[in-house]
């Protein structure tokens, strides 16, 4: 299987943080968002996802303010955020600074009171009562029918609205599968003749849905980085998820990998409840895996280490300090800098290094015609891993990542990582 449209050459280096309006600021708006792009261009971020921007259903609707994914409508916004407007003069801002803007799009259903259930009833589907309801347990909202082309024409001309009145980069769309592929596929053809080298990140782990977006989710990834911690699975279980993305993929196709997102954290826990001392390794492996597009959620920087309620204003308690603000700053600068880390290089090659302490240390290399990258994660508990390199062609002067210390490899070099440490060095070519 081979993906037909065109990766946007702009994506091949980047990385995605995730937008929590809601709980980012004390005012919860667009304008005051605005404050924070400085910081977050310091840091590296590239593309700006919003979790959904548009109006929230009162039917029905879960806690006192509803879930971002009930829609009352697809072409205006959620009062509490602002106006279009408003809107357009952040996506303004973020342009002139150099972040991609991309809006999250829910297309397999809306809330109980969208304006469609008035004008158009015929959009969605209908139990056997003649009722609308949701196939899936979501009792805030309600499935639409995309046997209806009369929909999927709406669907398409709102999806349309965001592009041309706002200048958006593209999308991520919300729970792909449960959506007809070949109406994504339309969605990109059409879309793609009003802006050019939009980007398309699919929730869904399908690997058919590559046959109209550049991108899809690790869960399986995340899951098994979770059963590490556990000590449920080790670390052949990972290896064997990372290949299976390599070889049951079509070449190339990008996996946006993440530690946290805003479902995990809403109700699973944040990254260090799952991942505990983990979760900086973690990371690591998610920014520098071959064809891993690094995800990061709001606070993850600070880090925010409480669960940040879904359907309340519990705002990110920002102390003035984010400790994580240089770590992920390294992290995006090595993906910039280094052709070996960027999604589709044809170049590039990616594997798993031996060691003598592979039980618990998952080593690895990317190389291309420029550059080399090793990585080496104690994935562990037990401290103090001492390791040698059994790979030969590991030679030669590497700096690492983080601190910019020179390292003189040789067939023998042996290195001392603590629980769950990390190093990450790079050499150019």
């Amino acid at each position: 299987m081979q993906q037909p449209f065109t990766f946007p050459d702009w994506a091949k280096s980047t990385n995605i943080y995730e937008v929590n309006l809601r709980q980012y600021t004390p005012e919860g708006t667009f304008a005051a968002f605005e404050a924070a792009l400085p910081r977050l261009k310091d840091m590296g971020v590239e593309i700006l996802w919003f979790m959904p921007i548009t109006p929230i259903s009162k039917t029905k609707r879960l806690g006192s303010l509803g879930s971002y994914y009930a829609a009352a409508d697809y072409t205006s916004t959620n009062p509490e955020f602002g106006t279009v407007d408003h809107f357009k003069h952040l996506v303004a801002e973020a342009h002139r600074l150099g972040f991609k803007v991309i809006i999250d799009w829910v297309a397999n259903h809306t809330g109980w009171d969208h304006q469609w259930t008035q004008t158009n009833p015929a959009f969605y589907k209908k139990d056997a009562t003649g009722n609308f309801f949701d196939a899936h347990g979501w009792h805030d909202v309600i499935d639409l029918d995309y046997t209806n082309e009369a929909l999927r024409i709406a669907m398409l001309y709102a999806m349309e609205f965001w592009l041309k009145e706002c200048n958006i980069d593209g999308y991520r769309c919300d729970m792909a599968h449960l959506v007809p592929l070949d109406f994504w596929q339309a969605a990109r053809t059409h879309l793609g003749t009003v802006k050019k080298e939009l980007f398309w990140l699919a929730e869904t782990e399908d690997v058919v849905y590559h046959l109209a977006f550049d991108a899809t989710y690790a869960w399986e990834l995340l899951h098994t980085m979770e059963a590490i911690v556990k000590g449920t699975v080790g670390l052949p279980q990972l290896e064997a998820v990372l290949h299976k993305y390599d070889e049951r993929f079509p070449a190339g196709a990008v996996h946006a990998a993440f530690t946290s997102n805003h479902d995990e954290n809403s109700h699973s826990g944040s990254e260090y409840e799952r991942l505990g001392e983990a979760a900086k390794a973690f990371a690591v492996l998610t920014a520098t895996w071959k064809n891993c597009m690094p995800l990061v959620y709001s606070g993850q920087e600070l880090p925010n280490k409480k669960r940040l309620k879904f359907f309340e204003k519990d705002e990110i308690e920002w102390t003035g300090t984010n400790w994580l603000h240089g770590f992920y700053k390294n992290l995006f600068s090595l993906r910039r800098s280094c052709t070996s880390l960027q999604v589709g290089h044809r170049g590039s090659t990616c594997k798993r290094i031996k060691t003598s302490a592979d039980e618990n240390v998952f080593a690895y290399r990317l190389q291309s015609e420029t550059d080399c990258v090793l990585v080496m994660l104690n994935l562990s508990g037990l401290p103090k891993a001492n390791i040698t390199l059994a790979a030969e062609k590991v030679t030669g002067t590497y700096h690492s990542a983080f601190s910019g210390i020179p390292y003189q490899f040789t067939s023998e070099t042996t290195f001392e990582l603590n629980a769950w440490e990390y190093l990450v060095l790079y050499r150019q070519l």
